[in-house]
């Protein structure tokens, strides 16, 4: 048997950072500060040093270009076309993460010149990223069904209608505003509180916060959520 050297492949981490402003879906973009595609819109990313896991790898480089700590990211999927990068033969780990932006607002860095836009509204990116970015937005409509993961995206205390205006820019849909707020809380997972929000109207909206206690062993009933089976696409 003939040994052949290992071939030389770099290993890259790609973040999709979803953010939530109370009304809109937002995406977190960086301009890339070096060749290839210098200056052109990318998702954060770097690469994983020879000491470290691709999870070690993911937050050290969300940290060192947003200044972003202890937000919730997931593993997405694993990239390997082999002409991705232009550069040079690159496998990217992308993740995404899922953060309040009202929350992480005073933590942003603005070393990289990071800047939100609109989901549905984002321009083109670097290498296959738009792909990446699709992909995590499906993902995202699945895990908003089968699991209140996606209450990172809101403040500890919210209000329904922020809870809806959520689900409506995840699906890019408009849910029946009394059938929806019916369905949520049948699930248990919300706990009324004593007080208002009175910024949208005089009678004021209440607000609630996540049961904490029942998060885990209510994952599948805000399945109950979607209006159809066709906004869901299992990866």
């Amino acid at each position: 048997m003939v040994k052949r050297k290992a071939p030389h492949i770099t290993v890259a981490i790609d973040c999709i950072v979803f953010g939530f402003d109370g009304s809109d879906m937002k995406l977190l973009l960086i301009q890339r500060g070096f060749d290839p595609e210098r200056n052109k819109w990318s998702l954060m990313g770097g690469y994983v040093n020879d000491d470290e896991s691709v999870d070690d790898a993911s937050n050290r480089i969300l940290e060192s270009l947003t200044g972003l700590r202890g937000v919730y990211l997931e593993q997405l999927h694993t990239f390997g076309n082999v002409k991705r990068d232009t550069n040079e033969r690159t496998i990217s780990v992308a993740y995404f993460a899922l953060i309040d932006i009202a929350r992480y607002k005073q933590q942003l860095s603005a070393d990289y010149h990071a800047e939100w836009f609109p989901v549905n509204n984002i321009p083109k990116l670097i290498f296959d990223h738009n792909e990446m970015v699709e992909m995590a937005k499906k993902r995202l409509q699945y895990k908003a069904a089968l699991h209140p993961v996606v209450f990172e995206l809101l403040p500890e205390k919210f209000t329904l209608p922020q809870i809806q205006s959520m689900y409506d820019a995840i699906y890019e849909v408009n849910f029946d505003k009394r059938n929806f707020s019916r369905k949520l809380l049948s699930t248990d997972l919300l706990i009324k509180l004593n007080e208002k929000d009175k910024l949208g109207s005089k009678k004021g909206a209440f607000y609630y916060t996540l049961d904490k206690a029942k998060y885990n062993e209510n994952l599948y009933k805000i399945f109950s959520l979607i209006i159809t089976p066709d906004h869901l696409q299992f990866l």
